[in-house]
């Protein structure tokens, strides 16, 4: 009886030293539990490194980076909600900005803004009342101003024509109503043009980050930082995110941020001519033996370009001394030119070139 409890009370030991073993997690039920090989950052060194940035980098830009809620009442249409008391349906929508300084300007995109008549933005736990200072519906940026309780903390500027294909690209935003969601990619390509749904020229960042509605206005983030673009639009058949998203290059958001606090609107330089791409066949009507330069078609009465001597049918190849490509780059270039400088333009004119000085009047 003796040895049979004493053969009991190992074998109650034994089992309790198993269970403790499996409890302990360097055994389990499924094999070994031991440590990964590549827990070593010799190893993985590098990894980390990148891995740890990117977790500073969203720490700071915890506070710089806002939600955006807009409402604005819409009629028409039939809504089971809808109150015919209350003068029309609620419509709202939902976007991203980023703070620009400690006393409260933010910046987002037109679209996300532009028509709305009620702008909430929201920094963490605080909501506040937006204003609009101004919007440009031409290059999609707008500049908002709330009254924080306390100083904001402003982004990190970078610099847009420094990035390039390969560079480490990170999002932040609203994605869906999902504050502060962090994604991360590369730099697609740089000076994208010709992608914009509203029919401006103007270039674009494009990247693989994901990017998805109501990501607009957000920040794109290179490696170090620093707030490289303005997270714009996608490329998208299913309305959802397909790899391909685009954003404003920030230096050019910089001087259309500083209209826009200035003025309340972008002052555009205008000579008053329209103008189109050069095809092939023109070219060969005016003795050109390439398609680039951008065909004048027609002049505004009274016009500075008028006045200067530009004639229907010149094709203008060069704005003071920059070769022009198409009609596109023509209008970019003459939109930034300062109000009341002088340009020179180089036009082909029967077989030969002439030179123009035309002063930049405002656009109104």
């Amino acid at each position: 009886m003796k040895k049979n409890f004493i053969l009991l009370l190992i074998m109650f030991s034994a089992l309790l030293a198993g269970c403790s073993r499996c409890g302990s997690g360097d055994q389990g039920l499924f094999g070994g539990q031991e440590e990964s090989p590549l827990r070593d950052e010799s190893l993985t060194g590098t990894a980390w490194q990148i891995q740890t940035n990117f977790r500073k980098i969203f720490e700071l830009y915890r506070e710089r980076v806002v939600s955006i809620s807009t409402e604005r009442v819409v009629a028409g249409g039939y809504n089971p909600f809808f109150d015919p008391y209350g003068g029309g349906q609620k419509q709202k929508g939902l976007g991203t900005g980023f703070v620009l300084s400690e006393d409260g300007y933010i910046c987002t995109n037109h679209h996300v803004v532009g028509n709305a008549e009620k702008i909430i933005v929201k920094i963490n736990d605080k909501t506040y009342t937006a204003n609009l200072v101004g919007s440009d519906e031409r290059t999609d940026i707008a500049l908002l101003k709330i009254e924080p309780r306390e100083p904001l903390k402003p982004i990190f500027w970078g610099n847009s024509d420094e990035v390039k294909v390969g560079d480490w690209a990170i999002a932040i935003g609203n994605p869906f109503g999902l504050d502060k969601t962090f994604t991360v990619g590369v730099v697609s390509a740089t000076a994208r043009k010709d992608v914009d749904f509203m029919g401006s020229h103007q270039s674009h960042i494009q990247t693989d980050a994901s990017i998805n509605p109501g990501n607009s206005g957000g920040p794109l983030i290179n490696i170090k930082g620093q707030v490289i673009g303005i997270n714009r639009m996608i490329f998208s058949k299913s309305g959802g995110y397909m790899g391909i998203g685009f954003a404003i290059p920030i230096n050019t958001a910089k001087s259309i941020l500083d209209h826009l606090k200035r003025y309340k609107k972008v002052r555009r330089g205008f000579i008053g001519v329209q103008v189109m791409s050069v095809t092939p066949e023109i070219a060969a009507r005016a003795g050109r033996n390439t398609t680039e330069g951008a065909l004048v078609v027609e002049l505004m009465p009274g016009s500075p370009a008028l006045r200067a001597g530009l004639q229907r049918g010149d094709i203008i190849i060069r704005v003071n001394n920059r070769n022009i490509e198409n009609s596109g780059e023509l209008v970019e270039l003459l939109g930034e030119a300062a109000i009341g400088s002088i340009v020179q333009l180089t036009v082909w004119r029967g077989g030969r070139t002439i030179s123009l000085s035309i002063r930049v009047e405002e656009r109104k």
